[in-house]
């Protein structure tokens, strides 16, 4: 663990935020890290935003001044060892239904070393994690997967991929909101949008939600477009 332990750094970002960074690099270690923090940081009144590495927190500035977040921070953080961390209890478990008919499966599979049948296997067989939303209004980062999957990223881009498309690269899965470029392989689609617009509640998945793919074919999946969130369910945990 000693090239993946985890040294916090609390650092300023703008005039109402502080950063506190685990480390310069995407690690499960990391990640964990992450998630541990931003469960106990909801008790600090800040607004909390995780990403794979880092915890961003936003304060009022007329509220509270940033040497009291900071100090709450570090008293946080005092407070534990961060390598080697679990991740914290999901809250909710989301089952999505998935095609895995992409047009790179055949590649990512051979690139992780693994047949096309054991991959559809192994990306369904277990629970993933969101580590966080980004890129594009409530798109999920989902990791991580086993050691084998940690695949480069494509040298150019795919001009297209289209909304729901799941792609992989680096020992993540990203499933997309809407239709976008992207240097990640295609392995499969699905009816589910994890971003509505004009809702109450835009963001349907959070950063620790468990997820788990199921496997549904090209026609199962097309009759999934009218159903509410596309097939997809969830269950409260905790």
């Amino acid at each position: 663990m000693t090239d993946r332990a985890i040294r916090p750094e609390v650092l300023p970002l703008g005039q109402a935020g502080v950063l506190v960074r685990f480390a310069r690099s995407v690690s499960p270690e990391a990640s964990a890290a992450v998630a541990r923090f931003a469960a106990e940081a909801e008790g600090l009144g800040c607004d909390v935003a995780p990403a794979l590495a880092s915890v961003l927190l936003r304060f009022d500035p007329a509220q509270r001044g940033r040497a009291e977040v900071v100090e709450a921070v570090e008293g946080l953080l005092d407070a534990r060892e961060w390598s080697a961390l679990a991740d914290p209890p999901a809250q909710r478990l989301w089952r999505v239904p998935v095609a895995l008919d992409g047009p790179q499966l055949a590649e990512a599979a051979e690139l992780a070393g693994l047949s096309v049948e054991y991959t559809r296997a192994e990306l369904t067989g277990g629970e993933i994690r969101v580590r966080a939303l980004g890129f594009a209004p409530g798109m999920p980062y989902l990791g991580y997967l086993p050691e084998h999957w940690n695949i480069p990223r494509q040298t150019e881009l795919t001009s297209k991929v289209p909304a729901g498309a799941l792609v992989v690269a680096v020992r993540q899965l990203v499933l997309f909101t809407t239709e976008s470029k992207t240097g990640w392989r295609m392995v499969g689609r699905s009816s589910f949008r994890p971003f509505v617009k004009d809702a109450k509640e835009p963001f349907l998945l959070a950063p620790g939600d468990a997820l788990r793919f199921e496997e549904v074919s090209a026609a199962e999946l097309e009759a999934l477009e009218d159903q509410p969130l596309g097939g997809a369910r969830y269950e409260v945990l905790a």
